[in-house]
């Protein structure tokens, strides 16, 4: 009977597991210690020899330390992750950033399955169909039901027969993004404990978990697993496999309360909605991904291939900023010590759906813009060229993060900023504003995706003015580029005028995207009502009836704060 010498030893309550679990410390190094009961030994005892199994795959995971038992029970010691939850990370990363995760995840899940199953496995079809069976069994005894759930049992009467013949191998048995972590950007799997036997693609039926969490991670575990060949069997088996789960879930949340029933009866309305009332067994969620391709050890996507090797004239890639609308792709690198921020047009991006000769054209336009209204508020411009069929501007690497909802792990961070920390980071873009207008140019596009904030020196930097236009400047296309949170009536108006009042309004928008997560009713404003009534003036449709200039919007703003 193992005693354990450990010098510290903390509860870990987080989790479903009957298991007591602990961060324990031995000789300095930390270990995460689950103890079960006597009865599971002989289970524990195939999870650590499974383990360790998958280890020599080179599955990233806790790793088996030490097994056997103890005063308490049955116990199993494994590597202590130091990393955070991805159900946490994930979401606020990039669109990129998750589906690259998602990919992983699955390529990761493929290697789970190459363990077969022991040969005196029971028969799938047999085995699944019992279980099927109880659960609709146990459904109808319910006291809950949900509604629609006729449809659900009539998609697994009608497809039970996709059961026949299926494989069977190794399955984790818990497998979506709540048991994943995320350790120096490596996705770790953890909590092997429900591991089991079956048909590996009944290990998708806990990803309802991930589309809820991440749709663009779920896809790309898919499509990872599949290497973007998913077979349409797959679907119709993985709605079967998530229906008979939608049954069980209702009896089995009864016992840990209404909250848990709530969950699982909303997550049933999902289900339903994702598969057109089990009309369509691809889910409403699912895409076929990005197509993407990598520089120096990172992964963007694009449209289609593009050879950027030029890049490397000035130095090393370590960011792609590739969410961007507007044609271009930008780039951190590094050189002698020295960083730049590459702004790069010409490219096919992923997101932008215009020609790249106009991408090209508007990039080189903006060259004059950023000699004109350089200022300490706005990103400086080095050097611009053409160059690999692109046109390239090279900028001042600036430290910070975009404050834009797309970038959602800065946005998130920086609406949690105190409101005076965020009042001077309106006044530096107002003071930008007022140098705009006196250089006689007028700011088109700006929003708060256009602006860097550096957290550590809380140093504020606009980073794109590419479609600011010299006054006077009239509306020629309708409904102007932008963000529809921030443009005025006559930015929708063909042949309007464009000029300082328009951006009292763009003011006004940027006003309540810092303060108030773009909310323009009265109970959601945080701060005074008088100033309040500052911005809503400066966002009223009625060009007459707003502050007719930034100073003017500017001196009311500073009157009110009395």
């Amino acid at each position: 009977m193992t005693e354990f010498n450990f010098t510290a030893m903390v509860p870990i309550l987080e989790g479903w597991s009957s298991d007591k679990k602990y961060k324990v410390t031995k000789d300095g190094t930390d270990y995460l210690l689950r103890i079960s009961p006597n009865e599971k030994y002989e289970n524990k005892k195939e999870l650590f020899r499974i383990q360790q199994i998958l280890m020599q795959k080179e599955i990233p995971m806790c790793r088996p330390v030490e097994f056997g038992s103890c005063e308490e029970g049955t116990y199993l010691l494994q590597t202590w992750i130091k990393g955070e939850s991805a159900e946490k990370v994930i979401p606020d990363l990039s669109d990129s950033e998750q589906y690259v995760y998602g990919l992983e995840a699955g390529r990761i899940l493929k290697r789970i399955h190459s363990i077969p199953a022991p040969a005196e496995q029971m028969g799938w079809k047999e085995r699944f169909n019992k279980k099927i069976d109880k659960k609709i069994a146990m459904y109808r005894d319910c006291p809950i039901q949900f509604e629609d759930s006729d449809k659900i049992i009539a998609y697994i009467e009608e497809n039970r027969y996709l059961l026949s013949n299926r494989p069977q191998c190794f399955q984790h048995g818990d497998y979506h993004i709540g048991n994943m972590m995320l350790e120096d950007g490596s996705l770790i799997i953890i909590d092997f404990d429900r591991y089991d036997y079956g048909d590996p693609w009944e290990e998708f039926n806990r990803i309802v978990w991930c589309a809820k969490v991440s749709p663009i991670f779920a896809s790309g575990l898919v499509n990872g697993y599949f290497d973007h060949k998913v077979p349409y069997e797959f679907w119709r088996l993985l709605a079967l496999y998530i229906s008979s789960n939608m049954l069980s879930s209702i009896p089995w949340a009864i016992p840990y309360g209404e909250g848990e029933v709530r969950t699982m009866v909303n997550q049933a309305k999902d289900v339903l909605c994702w598969f057109d009332a089990m009309r369509n067994p691809i889910p409403t969620w699912y895409f076929e991904g990005y197509f993407l391709q990598e520089i120096d050890g990172l992964q963007y996507k694009m449209k289609s291939e593009f050879n950027f090797d030029f890049i490397h004239e000035y130095g090393s890639v370590f960011k792609v900023f590739d969410d961007q609308d507007s044609g271009n792709i930008c780039f951190g690198t590094m050189k002698e010590g020295k960083r730049y921020f590459l702004k790069v047009a010409g490219a096919p991006t992923e997101r932008y759906d215009g020609s790249v000769e106009e991408a090209i054209q508007r990039l080189k336009d903006t060259v004059p813009l950023y000699n004109d209204l350089e200022s300490s508020h706005l990103i400086h411009l080095i050097d611009s060229k053409e160059i690999g069929g692109c046109f390239l501007l090279v900028f001042q690497w600036v430290d910070g993060d975009c404050m834009g909802r797309m970038y959602p792990a800065a946005h998130k961070r920086f609406r949690n900023l105190p409101a005076d920390i965020r009042m001077k980071v309106f006044y530096d873009i107002l003071d930008f504003l007022v140098l705009v207008h006196e250089k006689d140019y007028v700011a088109i596009d700006l929003y708060d995706g256009s602006i860097l904030y550096d957290f550590e020196n809380r140093k504020t930097t606009i980073c794109d003015i590419d479609l600011f236009g010299k006054k006077p400047y009239i509306n020629s296309m309708g409904r102007m580029w932008g963000s529809s949170r921030f443009m005025s009536p006559e930015e929708l108006e063909k042949g309007a005028v464009i000029d300082e009042i328009t951006n009292v309004y763009t003011a006004g928008a940027m006003a309540f995207a810092l303060f108030s997560e773009y909310e323009r009713d009265k109970e959601h404003w945080p701060l005074q009502e008088s100033l309040y009534e500052v911005v809503s003036k400066a966002t009223r449709k009625d060009r007459g009836h707003r502050q007719q200039s930034i100073k003017q919007f500017l001196k009311e703003w500073k009157e009110a704060m009395d």
